[in-house]
This record gives C-alpha cells, structure tokens and sequence, in this order.
C-alpha cells in the first residue's frame, strides 16, 4: 500500500510566507517601539482643593453643570485613582464631566512608616469626613453624592452608614461587603493571613509583595497570556501604548497603613462583621440599616478578585427601599476601562443620579458648618462638625475619645498638626 505524498512544495510555501509576516511585523513593531509613544495616565485637567497628611482632594470642573449635587470618588488604597481617567475615550471621570457632572475625587498618596497606625476609623470618619464637610460648604448643599471602589467602595458603606445625614446617593462598584465566601482564591488566602504578623515584619503592607499575590491568583492569564499577547501585537500602536498604560497603572502600588490591613483582614475577610452591621469604628457599629439613601451597586460577572457573591447582598441588608443590582458581563478592571463598559457603566450611573435630583431633603437636614466656624473649631482641637452639630448627631464618633485614642498613636500626631494649619481651600 502505498504511503500518502507529503506536500513539500506547500509546506515551504507556507514557512516562507510566514517568514515574512514574522519579518515584516518585527520591523514594524521596531518602528512603534522606537517611536514616541503616548502613554500618559490621568491627562484631564484637575484642582487640588485639600491636603492633609499624604492625603489630597482632586476637582474636576465641567464645561457647565447640569447636576446640582456634586459627586465624590473614593477608590480603594490598593493601586491609583488614575484608572479612572486612563486615557481619552476610556475615562469614566470624563464622561461623568461631559454630562455635567462635578467629580471629587480622592489621592490617598503613598503611606510611610508613619501611617502604619493610621486605622479604618481614621480613613473614614477622618480624612472622608473632613472631605464630605469641605465639599459640602464649597456648595453649600446639606448633602452629596458618593462613589465607592473596591476597598474605596467598603469605606463608602460605613461612612454611608454612619454620616447617613450627609449622602444622597450612593454607588458602590466591585465593593466587597459579603466575605463569607470561598470564591476566588483571594478569599481563601485572605482568611489565612497573619495580617498581625506582616505588620509587624513591614510596617505597612507592601504593594509589591500584594501586586504579586494578585498575578499568582492567576498567572496563566495574567502574567504567560498577557506578553504572549504583547508580542503579538507588537506592530500595534495603539495596541502598545493601552498595554503600558495599563502596565503603569498595575505596578504603581501604594503600600497599605499596617493597622488598616490588619482591621480589614481581621473584621471583614475573617470574621465577616460588615455585611453582619457587626463591625464597629470608633466604637460606633456600622449598622447597615442606617443606609436609607438610593443605592446603586455594580459588580462583574468574571472579578476574580472581588466576586458577585461578595458584592450582591448588600442591597438585601441595607435600609433603602431604592436599590439595585447591576452585573456586568466583565472582570474587575474592565468595568472601568473596557469599550463596551464605557458605554453602559459611567453612562448608567449619570442617568441613575439624574433620576435623582430632587430635593426631596428633611427639614432637619444638617448644614454644612461654616469655614469660620471650622477654623475655630479646629483651633480648639476637635472635629469642625462638632461645634455646629453635637445636637443633630448623636450617632457620630465623641470628638474627644477619638482624639484621645489618636494621640497615643505616633501617626495622628502628625495628622492633627496639619489640620491645624490647613490651607485655605480646605476650610
């Protein structure tokens, strides 16, 4: 019987064309790699309106404003604020701007040594409260609308939970609360951390050592995928400089305050207090019920980071009658950076916000205190709501005990010197 022929002659024929298709692509991909490349994050125009500590409050102004209520982003510790504003045409922030809309949004900075005392308690009934306050007396408004990330968006529930009084809408988005789960790896290895331990060896939790747990959670996609995809597309442009920009973003890890890691790991990953309205702050527990404002919340389908099972439940448990879910069929980037997402994420939450204008506010609703009455307060050593607003909220953290409990911690000394000498566009 015979043997089938080998087609040499078209073997060869398709080696020497894809020899050439390897040759012509390694010479254009030497021209785009050789050539300027735009790679800039965050290029939108922007104010520096408050610092304190590493802290600082970025402004975004509208051509014209078409909503009343101005909205505040506060992203997560982990990684920057830039992602929402990666690039022109992918940029959550300037769409929110091109409907109107006024943007605040948080800088956490880069901790040092120092902040390795700063708690979750400083984060949001300090540096958040303070911003809400100056927001709200910049637009003389009794109340704003919030924006929360991913750890951003866990901040935003207690503080939502809490100062209740001060927030008229809120949208969480990829915002882990339920952490009785064991989907994702994350949550696995969250639960046997010895947050304790890592603080006391670092100081605070490195971004370096927590980028690297993030790229283990799945390396065949996302360290082997990912530059065999670079090299394939390599003669790309536009393919190159979305890639570095994205590689920018990923590898500019703050690190995290160690006693924040630690109560975070410990309260919400082990004992899962939060979505229990368990959790406490300055001895105040984070009572979800008390979140009585509309509530939008997004999540992705495919977040291996955060997934739905962690993001769903809170609008079961929260006091609002005016909620919703949205799942998006993406990952937890994505949702921010993705072309269909930017087509149906950052649109949907203009609409949804509009939706909500009215002023419907209670009689009772708390006024924002004055820059005077602030400064003045400040001077004295205590939080400016207090001298306006001891009748009106019962519920806020005593003044005095936090600031006992700060000053036996190095860190905050730093903190109350420097509201003491704010600038002037933070009062």
């Amino acid at each position: 019987m015979s043997q089938p022929k080998i087609a040499v002659d078209l073997i060869l024929q398709k080696l020497a064309e894809s020899t050439e298709k390897a040759k012509s692509r390694a010479q254009k991909a030497s021209e785009v790699l050789l050539s300027p490349l735009e790679t800039d994050m965050a290029t939108t125009p922007y104010e520096i309106v408050y610092e304190e500590d590493r802290v600082k409050l970025k402004y975004y102004k509208p051509a014209e404003v078409k909503q009343k209520y101005p909205l505040l982003v506060v992203y997560a510790l982990i990684n920057r604020e830039t992602m929402l504003d990666l690039q022109p045409g992918r940029s959550v922030v300037q769409t929110f701007l091109d409907n109107g809309i006024e943007v605040y949004m948080v800088d956490w900075g880069y901790p040092t040594r120092k902040d390795q005392y700063v708690t979750i308690d400083d984060h949001v009934n300090g540096y958040m409260d303070s911003i809400v306050d100056l927001i709200r007396n910049r637009h003389d408004l009794p109340k704003i609308n919030l924006m929360g990330i991913c750890m951003g968006g866990a901040f935003c529930v207690m503080y939502s939970a809490l100062h209740s009084e001060k927030i008229k809408n809120l949208v969480t988005t990829v915002t882990p609360t339920n952490f009785d789960t064991d989907k994702g790896l994350l949550h696995i290895w969250m639960k046997q951390t010895d947050a304790y331990l890592m603080g006391k060896s670092y100081g605070n939790m490195p971004g370096d050592m927590m980028n690297l747990g993030f790229l283990l959670l799945n390396p065949a996609r996302l360290i082997l995928d990912k530059y065999v995809g670079f090299f394939e597309n390599m003669d790309n442009k536009a393919f190159v400089e979305n890639f570095i920009r994205m590689e920018k973003w990923i590898f500019d890890s703050p690190d995290v305050p160690a006693a924040t890691f630690r109560q975070f790991i410990t309260d919400c990953y082990k004992k899962n207090l939060l979505i229990q309205s368990k959790m406490e702050l300055d001895g105040k527990r984070v009572d979800l019920k008390n979140i009585t404002m509309p509530l939008l919340n997004f999540y992705g389908l495919y977040d291996h980071l955060v997934p739905p099972e962690a993001c769903e439940l809170l609008t079961r448990e929260v006091g609002s009658t005016d909620t919703e879910d949205i799942c998006m069929k993406t990952g937890h980037i994505g949702i921010y950076v993705s072309s269909k997402c930017q087509k149906e994420f950052a649109p949907k939450i203009v609409q949804w916000l509009k939706e909500r204008e009215g002023d419907g506010e209670s009689a009772a609703a708390e006024k924002p205190a004055s820059p005077e009455s602030a400064s003045k307060s400040r001077e004295a050593g205590k939080p400016a709501s207090d001298e306006n607003k001891k009748d009106a909220k019962e519920s806020k953290p005593a003044s005095s005990g936090k600031q006992d409990a700060k000053e036996s911690k190095p860190a905050s000394v730093g903190k109350k010197d420097v509201k003491e000498s704010k600038p002037a566009s933070s009062k």
